[in-house]
């Protein structure tokens, strides 16, 4: 009786409570949002001035597609998320996570509808969360027919989002004192990022100064090499963020000797950790060779272009062919940016298995690169093998290390949760791609593919067919469009919001 006179009225009861669920800070979230919009209405400025430039047509199409955009984002901005409160709870993160990644590609397709390079709204969704995820796949078959301004709107999605649109969000926003953190980890979900600064807005700040300079020096390369200023943008904004957009049917075909080795070398950099590159960029080469994650990254290159060129080399192609097909194929696979050139006339079942195997590893933990990521990979790896040494003996105590550092078995035990849903992802959206007509080596390859952020490679058709994205049914579309979000959130992110806990209160 005592407890019920003391006990609040159900009505009085804030409306979270009523029914236990958390109250949720949904100012700074639109606020957030806002502010996301209002900067990818800036950036049509450079597709923009291409689409002036080149007389496309496509200029009015782009100028509406930023107005609308930029309208929405300063609604959401300066009248929803007015007076916000900079404080960001570990739970919102996610779902502060999920709305940016949600509202960010699904006002990208305006500029697809607006210019008529895509009729379809489900085609416009495909290919607006491909470039935003860095997937590239593509439901364009004709890629150059498209005016040079959506041609470099597409590939600059994929630079955007690249790095990561939280990261975009801690990098601008120094206010938010509470809850950066948070959003940095939503972004590197489970992959235990190195920061590069103490301070995190700086981490992050240099980051992104890495990732621009690669990406200028990467067009300036191919300029030099004599490739066309759209083509060099375009093929720039798509490799430095492992995206894989192409300008013409033919893929990297169109580039000649020396454009095609400056985007091999820039392929085989993007899939390196962001932190790796800055350490040697600020010549602090004595800490590169003492990491175990890179070390693993150059082994499994070379020795996989080596199986691969012997492979083909077997199969009935001269040598020259097989060094250079191969080490082409395991950059492209390898960093998950999916780039593709014409195959060689003999081709090796082995070399599909090796590729779909590198496809599932992925590139580095805190790379543009999807997939698993190596550092998962190499932590799994040494706990199976303490597993197997404490079988022998029974009494050692041993503590899984990577640079010298222990993990946490929590961490590994999250690690195991990561690696069994990923491969439930690939096994329940095969199985949809299975019902909506294809078949199942093309199913499989298709979810692995769009989960790894690795899209339209063809490397893995001799597997089954072909990867071709553009007569799939409309619900197929979707289910590699949710795939693609998937992967690029690491799963972690997407799946928090569906759990009820997440809904309820601690």
């Amino acid at each position: 009786m005592l407890f019920l006179k003391h006990r609040r009225p159900f009505t009085e009861l804030n409306p979270y409570q009523q029914f236990g669920l958390r109250r949720f800070n949904l100012k700074l979230i639109a606020r957030l949002t806002g502010m996301m919009l209002v900067y990818m209405a800036m950036s049509m400025a450079l597709p923009l001035a291409v689409s002036l430039y080149t007389r496309d047509g496509a200029q009015f199409a782009l100028v509406f597609s930023a107005i609308i955009i930029l309208m929405l984002g300063l609604f959401l901005q300066n009248f929803v998320g007015r007076g916000a409160e900079y404080e960001l709870k570990e739970n919102e993160s996610y779902w502060v996570t999920i709305i940016v990644w949600l509202a960010i590609p699904a006002c990208g397709t305006l500029p697809y509808l607006f210019t008529g390079g895509l009729a379809s709204f489900t085609d416009a969704v495909f290919e607006s969360f491909s470039g935003f995820t860095t997937t590239g796949s593509s439901v364009v078959s004709k890629p150059e027919e498209l005016p040079a301004g959506l041609l470099v709107y597409r590939a600059f999605t994929q630079w955007i989002g690249g790095l990561g649109l939280m990261l975009f969000v801690v990098a601008i926003l120094r206010k938010l004192t509470n809850g950066a953190g948070q959003l940095y980890e939503a972004e590197f979900s489970g992959t235990q990022q190195r920061k590069l600064h103490p301070r995190l807005a700086r981490s992050v700040t240099r980051m992104w100064a890495i990732y621009s300079i690669i990406t200028l020096v990467m067009i300036v390369a191919l300029l030099l090499c004599g490739t066309p200023l759209v083509d060099a943008l375009c093929l720039a904004f798509s490799t430095v963020s492992t995206g894989g957009f192409v300008t013409h049917t033919g893929g990297l075909s169109i580039l000649g000797a020396k454009g095609l080795a400056v985007a091999t070398l820039f392929m085989f950099l993007s899939g390196i950790n962001v932190a790796i590159l800055y350490r040697f960029f600020t010549l602090q080469w004595r800490r590169l060779g003492r990491d175990e994650e890179l070390r693993t990254y150059l082994a499994i290159f070379f020795i996989s272009i080596l199986v691969c060129t012997v492979s083909f080399h077997t199969v009935g192609n001269d040598w020259t062919t097989a060094i250079h097909y191969s080490v082409f194929n395991i950059a492209s696979t390898m960093s998950t940016c999916g780039f593709y050139i014409p195959k060689p006339a003999n081709w090796s079942f082995l070399v599909s298995v090796i590729t779909f195997i590198l496809i599932i590893v992925g590139a580095s933990a805190g790379s543009t690169g999807g997939g698993i990521k190596l550092r998962r990979i190499i932590i799994l790896l040494k706990y199976v093998g303490n597993y197997f040494t404490r079988m022998l003996h029974p009494n050692a105590v041993f503590r899984v290390k990577v640079n010298g550092e222990p993990v946490e078995n929590d961490y590994i035990n999250k690690i195991f949760a990561f690696v069994f849903l990923y491969i439930a992802f690939i096994v329940g959206g095969a199985f949809v791609l299975t019902l909506c007509g294809s078949s199942i080596p093309d199913a499989i390859c298709m979810a692995a593919a769009n989960i790894s952020n690795l899209g339209p490679s063809p490397l893995i058709n001799n597997l089954g067919g072909n990867l071709d994205y553009t007569h799939l049914p409309h619900l197929a579309k979707w289910i590699l469009t949710i795939l693609m979000l998937a992967g690029r959130l690491e799963l972690f992110a997407l799946i928090a919001i569906f759990s009820p806990a997440y809904w309820r209160r601690g």
